[in-house]
């Protein structure tokens, strides 16, 4: 969420049920996520969740299909650091029969070249941000 700019307090997105439901019940039991943590700082972090259609998250796909959060924290941008961590998490979900990985990305970040790359394709679009899937099975 603040891929650009600092936009949200940890305060924010406390108070924010559209955001803090992203990690307020993790685990649910399905969910599950990675920390590079190289040399006892944690350097990006990425979980998927999954959201029931009552409560859908920005890249509601279905509710069987978890949706991605993914950082890599300033100062370890652009060195693979993402797209390393990214692939474990796709790897460890097509371990555990994950049909797919949904997420949102708005226009103008430059994660989406991640996305791409690792094979996300957009189905969807809310507002200036797209609605993209990865199919595992």
């Amino acid at each position: 969420m603040n891929w650009d700019e600092p936009r949200f307090t940890l305060d924010n997105v406390d108070g924010s049920h559209e955001l803090s439901h992203y990690f307020s019940s993790f685990p649910s039991g399905r969910d599950f996520g990675l920390a590079d943590d190289s040399g006892n700082t944690v350097r990006a972090v990425a979980w998927l969740v999954f959201l029931p259609a009552e409560d859908p998250g920005y890249g509601f796909v279905d509710a069987d299909i978890p949706e991605l959060s993914i950082t890599t924290f300033l100062g370890h941008r652009g060195q693979g650091i993402g797209g390393a961590i990214l692939s474990e998490l796709i790897s460890r979900a097509r371990s555990r029969g994950i049909r797919g990985i949904s997420l949102s990305v708005a226009d103008g970040n430059r994660a989406r070249r991640l996305y791409d790359c690792a094979g996300f394709e957009v189905v969807g679009r809310n507002g200036s941000s797209d609605t993209m899937l990865l199919t595992l099975t």
